[in-house]
């Protein structure tokens, strides 16, 4: 594994240890060592199959719901294990947001945003529960349009303004850190430049991990790339300087599309 910017990484958001992740005997995310800059965009890049989505994945401890996965090494956020404190702790201080737009059916757009707090048997006062979906809906520039209807349900929104909502449920629990695994690859170009415009904007605040299969998006909007193959972390730097300089061979040939 290359990685040409850790010595410039002081207080990192997120450092991760030695990290890996089996499915059964398969060893799918093989000895990840990396640290994640605060305030920025830091994409996962590589091909189908090379471990993105079981990384980020750890980092959330969502493999704690299948018997079959079992993770090895550390992942620390101020010098705490996150395999060491209380699901539900890490859940606040890391959110999640998937590959498709995914508001709960059966909830409006209100419910939506508060969902997590009310899932964690969390209980908020009438006003507390106003100023987190307001605050979160405006974060994610949703609340102009959809402040009206906030008592519909989510799914009636737009794919985009559905992702939206998605990450403005992600954000009302205060995380340092948003995880998102591909999350414009179900989405049309215009909503797709909508949510980018918004990562952008919401590294100000927050630290974002990207898994992403579009090189294109890496290159626009992070800071920071990661590329994995086979398991392994091949490559880490300024998206700058692995786009136009790679070290790695394989970083460059993934890159020029000779594979992938």
């Amino acid at each position: 594994m290359i990685q040409d910017t850790i010595a410039e990484i002081k207080n990192p958001a997120l450092s991760i240890q030695d990290l890996c992740v089996y499915y059964d005997q398969n060893k799918a995310v093989k000895n990840v060592s990396v640290d994640i800059k605060k305030n920025t965009v830091t994409a996962i890049m590589g091909p189908s199959g090379c471990g993105k989505s079981t990384l980020l994945r750890a980092l959330n401890r969502m493999h704690e719901l299948y018997d079959n996965i079992r993770t090895e090494g550390k992942v620390l956020i101020h010098d705490q294990n996150i395999y060491d404190v209380p699901a539900i702790k890490l859940r606040r201080q890391m959110g999640m947001v998937f590959q498709r737009p995914n508001p709960f059916p059966t909830m409006s757009i209100y419910e939506n945003v508060i969902a997590g707090y009310k899932l964690n048997g969390i209980r908020l006062k009438k006003g507390e529960k106003d100023e987190v979906v307001e605050r979160s809906l405006r974060d994610v520039a949703l609340w102009d349009e959809v402040k009206d209807t906030l008592h519909k349900k989510g799914t009636f929104l737009s794919g985009g303004q559905q992702q939206r909502l998605c990450i403005a449920r992600a954000l009302a629990f205060g995380p340092e850190i948003i995880l998102m695994d591909e999350p414009t690859s179900a989405l049309d170009p215009i909503a797709t430049s909508k949510v980018e415009d918004l990562l952008v904007k919401l590294k100000e605040n927050y630290t974002i991990i990207l898994v992403t299969h579009n090189m294109t998006q890496a290159a626009r909007i992070s800071d920071y790339s990661l590329f994995m193959y086979l398991g392994e972390l091949v490559e880490y730097g300024k998206t700058k300087n692995m786009f136009t300089n790679p070290i790695d061979p394989r970083t460059e040939q993934y890159l020029t599309g000779k594979f992938g």
